[in-house]
C-alpha cells in the first residue's frame, strides 16, 4: 500500500507537466497502478482512473484531478457500455497530450491446463486482454490525430518467458506484447505505443504468487527468494522510472520495453 504521499528529493523535483495533460490509468487502487496514479497527478496531469472500487486517500489529496469510475474490466458489457457513453471522448477533448495506462491484470488461474477453471480462463483473458485492447482502440479513436497520443500496456517478464503453471498470466501478456507490435506498424503518427514490463514489483501479486502451492507454481521458491533478499522493486520505484520513459522523446522508439533496461 501506498504511504500517504510520495516523497520526492528536493534535489530530484517532480517535472510538472501541461495542464492539458490527460491520463487514463485502470487498476489505480494499490501497488503500481496507485503509484503511477500519484505520480501522473503530482506532475499536474488531469486522470481519469477505472477500478472496482475507488482510492479514497488520493481522491483527497488531488480533488479536482482526479476523476473516477467504478467499473469491473472483466464484465465486458459494462465496459462497452461505459465507452459509448462518451465520458471518455469529454474527458480528452481539448487535451494536448494524451496517455493511457492499461495496468489492470490479474494472474490466476495458476496451475497445470487440467485444473484450469473455464470462469477464471474467461476472466483473465478479459481483464488481461480485451479491456486493454477495447480501451487503446477507443482513446485513440477519441483522441484522433490532434493529441499526443501514448498507451502504455503493463506487461511482464512472463511475456517473454514461460513459466510452468502461468500459461493463462503469459499468455495474455504476450498478446499485449503482440498487439503493440501490430499497432506500431499503422500509419497514424500521433499515436507512441510500447508494452513495458515493470520489473519485479513488490505488490500484492508478488504476495499472491508466495502463496501458491509448489504443486500448481513450482517455481515459489524463486519469487520468495526475491522477497527475502531484497530484490524487489517497490511500486513507486518502478513507477517513476516507467513515467520517465512514457514522458521521453524515445517513448514508442520500440513496441515492447523493460524498466530494468531504462537508463
Amino acid at each position: 500500500m501506498l504511504a500517504a504521499r510520495i516523497e520526492t528529493p528536493s534535489a530530484n523535483p517532480i517535472p510538472s507537466m501541461s495542464s492539458k495533460t490527460r491520463a487514463i490509468v485502470t487498476g489505480h487502487t494499490r501497488g503500481l497502478g496507485a503509484a503511477l496514479t500519484e505520480i501522473l497527478l503530482a506532475q499536474g496531469a488531469e486522470v481519469f482512473a477505472i477500478s472496482r472500487k475507488r482510492n479514497t486517500a488520493l481522491a483527497a489529496r488531488h480533488a479536482g484531478a482526479l476523476h473516477e469510475v467504478e467499473l469491473d474490466l472483466a464484465d465486458l458489457s459494462a465496459l462497452t457500455d461505459w465507452l459509448s457513453s462518451g465520458a471518455l471522448q469529454r474527458f480528452v477533448a481539448g487535451a494536448d497530450r494524451v496517455l493511457l495506462i492499461n495496468n489492470a491484470g490479474v494472474l490466476a488461474p495458476v496451475g497445470a491446463l487440467a485444473d484450469q477453471n473455464a470462469a477464471d480462463v474467461a476472466r483473465a483473458v478479459s481483464v488481461n486482454v480485451a479491456a486493454p485492447l477495447m480501451l487503446a482502440a477507443a482513446l485513440t479513436q477519441a483522441s484522433g490525430q490532434a493529441a499526443d497520443t501514448r498507451i502504455v500496456h503493463i506487461s511482464s517478464g512472463a511475456a517473454r518467458n514461460a513459466y510452468p503453471g502461468w500459461s493463462i498470466y503469459c499468455a495474455t501478456k504476450a498478446a499485449l506484447d503482440h498487439h503493440a507490435r501490430a499497432v506500431a506498424l499503422d500509419d497514424n503518427r500521433a499515436l507512441r505505443i510500447c508494452s513495458v514490463a515493470p520489473g519485479v514489483v513488490d505488490t500484492d501479486m508478488q504476495a499472491e504468487i508466495r502463496g501458491i502451492g509448489t504443486d500448481r507454481f513450482p517455481l515459489r521458491e524463486r519469487f520468495e527468494a526475491l522477497k527475502r533478499d531484497g530484490q524487489l522493486a517497490t511500486p513507486e520505484q518502478s513507477a517513476r522510472k516507467l513515467i520517465d520513459y512514457l514522458l521521453s522523446d524515445a517513448f514508442g522508439d520500440t513496441p515492447t520495453a523493460d524498466v530494468r533496461e531504462l537508463a
